[in-house]
């Protein structure tokens, strides 16, 4: 019962459209070979993992709930959440989407996961406010059990988001669609940052 509940849950919350989705999948396409967006992928799950395991363990909460490192998350947040949206939007006015891809380092692609992840107001919310609270329900093996389920949720997805970019990156040769996708992801970024100003002032 705890697996398959941890199961549902995070699929219900991973499902929607963001901006880590977004750029996950805009990666994927982007790059020549599969290989090339593991950085990524492995990255962004990486951090879900520890936002999960930091929720179930209730240090998350801790955190947040201290004036000064959470005034510090949020400028950090932002102003990480602005400079990926601006590199972003300005990868949609490149003339080839296989040269763009090729500008971004394993390490840039790694710092710039890392950020969308770890400075997501949904992200966050989602790991603390939903799964943090689900999982005080369970004690000891059951509680691992609906941590587990989650983070395997979290891996599965942005693999698979990676594999469908790619497909997607294939049928696209002209580069117009991911053009198209790359501003989208752009705006959804930068309403992130917008929004986690709105929700803590």
């Amino acid at each position: 019962m705890p697996f398959l509940h941890g199961l549902l849950l995070a699929f219900g919350l991973i499902l929607p459209l963001g901006a880590q989705n977004v750029f996950i999948f805009s990666q994927g396409a982007l790059q020549a070979r599969f290989r090339m967006a593991l950085p990524v992928v492995i990255a962004a799950a990486a951090c879900d993992t520890i936002l999960i395991l930091l929720a179930v363990l209730g240090v998350s909460v801790l955190i947040i709930n201290v004036p000064v490192l959470k005034t510090i998350l949020i400028i950090a947040g932002v102003l990480f959440l602005a400079y990926i949206g601006w590199m972003s939007w300005r990868s949609s006015a490149g003339t080839s989407s296989s040269s763009e891809a090729r500008q971004y380092s394993p390490r840039k692609q790694i710092m710039l996961a890392v950020s969308v992840s770890l400075f997501n107001p949904h992200a966050i919310m989602d790991t603390v406010g939903v799964i943090g609270t689900s999982s005080l329900q369970y004690n000891g093996p059951a509680k691992w059990m609906f941590a587990f389920a989650c983070i395997f949720v979290s891996w599965l997805w942005f693999f698979s988001l990676a594999t469908a970019g790619r497909l997607l990156g294939k049928l696209d040769a002209g580069g117009r669609l991911m053009k198209a996708m790359n501003k989208i992801s752009a705006l959804l970024i930068w309403a992130s940052a917008i929004m986690m100003i709105i929700i803590n002032v």
